[in-house]
C-alpha cells in the first residue's frame, strides 16, 4: 500500500487514510466480525484500476451468517502499490481481461 492509501471501513462506513489507520480499522473489524473474503474473478479497467469480483461471507463472533454475496472491490494501484481500494457493485456484464 501507499502511505496515504485510502480504505473503505465498509463495515462501519466511511474511509481511512493511511497505512496506520487501516491496520486499527482492521484490527478493530476483526474483533466484531469475522470476515472471509475470496477472490472470484479479475477484471482490467481503464486507468490501470483492478476490479475484482469476490465473494465474501461475513459472520459474527458466534459464527452466525450476517453476509454471504459477491461484491466487486476495485483496486486504484501506484507503482504496483495499492492506492485505494473501494467497494462497489458488480457490472451486470464485466468483460474478462
Amino acid at each position: 500500500m501507499t502511505p496515504d492509501v485510502a480504505w473503505p471501513k465498509a463495515f462501519k462506513g466511511g474511509f481511512v487514510r493511511g497505512t496506520e489507520e487501516v491496520r486499527a480499522y482492521w484490527t478493530e473489524q476483526w474483533s466484531e466480525i469475522n470476515p472471509h473474503v475470496e477472490p472470484v474473478s479479475f477484471y482490467s479497467e481503464e486507468s490501470g484500476r483492478i476490479l475484482v469480483d469476490v465473494h465474501q461471507v461475513v459472520r459474527d463472533k458466534a459464527y452466525a451468517v450476517l453476509a454471504d454475496e459477491h461484491v466487486g472491490h476495485r483496486f486504484t494501484l501506484e507503482h504496483g502499490l495499492i492506492q485505494a481500494m473501494e467497494v462497489c457493485p458488480l457490472p451486470s456484464s464485466t468483460p474478462k481481461a
